[in-house]
């Protein structure tokens, strides 16, 4: 078995996005866990996604045996990455040399960090990062429900955002933790990057909580949700996920989903209660 491993970055063209496709498909197909999204498939074909992709062939058989795909998701030089292997040819040294690949890659670029993600319970998956210096850092839980029209609050009005910075930074820190820079580079990022849209909620003229939805085909993302502190157990969260799936169910999209770590209970419970169930969860884990 002849196998050779190459490196190619964002944006990747059609041909190699459709092998791409057809490797998740067969590997989804087998382990029951779906990597498409995990391997930044929606992204890499954009001009806009800062990320590469490491390829190995089988040249025997000119076929795509396995790929890591690695991703600057906000232009901070760190790097979140993950690979898969085709079913038929796993413990064959594919992903060592995948990860050394990428290792290359990162190292070309700058890399200042990195996270390595790994479907909780995919083959291999945890024992195989294990053995490459990588220890478990937190995991996070993929939701969804179906996109639909509903019914929105009349006193919460939910608008894109217009300049409100101030107030964002001041929910942005009281709710993430985030230092001035970090809010900053949050607004500038989802106001700036093409499909995203950051929304902001008022009520009684005060703003009191944002969201950003984000648009890969027939998904929309929910991402940076947060309510101001005072005005918790309002309802605003649900208000906002309320929105976010009637947006998406008027801008034609099948499916929300967002990402939430699994040690956020109160987090949790809000998304269950507006009708979010668990899809799968993903683990992280940094270099040691």
């Amino acid at each position: 078995m002849d196998i050779s491993v190459i490196t190619v970055s964002f944006p990747l063209d059609g041909e190699t996005l459709n092998e791409l496709k057809s490797l998740c498909e067969e590997a989804t197909l087998n382990d029951y866990r779906v990597y498409e999204t995990i391997m930044n498939i929606p992204m890499a074909s954009s001009f806009d996604s800062k990320g590469f992709m490491v390829l190995a062939y089988d040249d025997d058989k000119d076929v795509l045996v396995g790929a890591a795909s690695a991703i600057d998701l906000m232009g901070l030089h760190t790097y979140e990455w993950s690979l898969v292997v085709t079913p038929l040819y796993r413990q064959k040294g594919i992903g060592t040399a995948l990860v050394g690949g990428l290792q290359a890659g990162l190292d070309e670029r700058g890399a200042e960090g990195q996270l390595a993600l790994v479907i909780d319970g995919s083959p291999f998956g945890h024992a195989f990062i294990e053995k490459r210096g990588y220890t478990y850092s937190f995991s996070e839980a993929t939701l969804e429900t179906r996109a639909e029209r509903v019914e929105l609050r009349s006193d919460i009005e939910i608008s894109p955002y217009a300049g409100e910075h101030a107030a964002l930074m001041t929910i942005y820190s009281e709710a993430f933790g985030d230092l001035p820079e970090e809010s900053e580079e949050l607004i500038a990022f989802n106001t700036s990057t093409d499909g995203r849209k950051l929304w902001v909620a008022r009520k009684d003229d005060m703003v009191v909580g944002t969201v950003t939805t984000v648009v890969e085909n027939e998904i929309q993302w929910v991402t940076a949700l947060a309510v101001l502190s005072t005005c918790e157990g309002q309802g605003i969260g649900t208000a906002l996920l309320t929105f976010s799936k009637d947006f998406a169910s008027e801008n034609g999209a099948k499916y929300v989903m967002l990402d939430v770590e699994i040690e956020n209970r109160k987090a949790l419970s809000v998304y269950e209660k507006a009708g979010f169930m668990k899809a799968q969860q993903i683990d992280y884990f940094v270099k040691n």
